[in-house]
């Protein structure tokens, strides 16, 4: 049965940034878009790159091997549309940031 699962501390994400965490065996970037948490696969799905260490500018983050960009609300890639990495969903309970796994 899907539970959600901690992924962050909500300080340790700033606004503005992503981190990378790892959950259950995955690999996942966090961002912090104005103070509104979002949570994607790490992956890049061009080359294998880690979003999570990617620069974030508005909702958007770019994949620092080959620039490519994803929207990290939705994980759709903007350079090709058919494109996406998993988006997950996301809560704060007190200071966690969690996602349904």
């Amino acid at each position: 049965m899907p539970e959600f699962v901690k992924v962050a501390g909500a300080g340790d994400v700033a606004p503005g940034t992503g981190v990378v965490a790892e959950v259950k065996g995955q690999s996942v970037a966090v961002f912090n878009v104005d103070g509104t948490y979002y949570v994607i696969d790490n992956t890049c799905v061009h080359r294998g790159g880690p979003l999570g260490e990617g620069e974030l500018e508005g909702d958007t983050v770019t994949c620092p091997w080959h620039g490519w960009q994803y929207d990290v609300k939705s994980g759709k890639s903007i350079n090709n549309p058919s494109a996406c990495v998993k988006s997950y969903q996301v809560k704060v309970e007190g200071s966690d940031v969690k996602i349904l796994l």
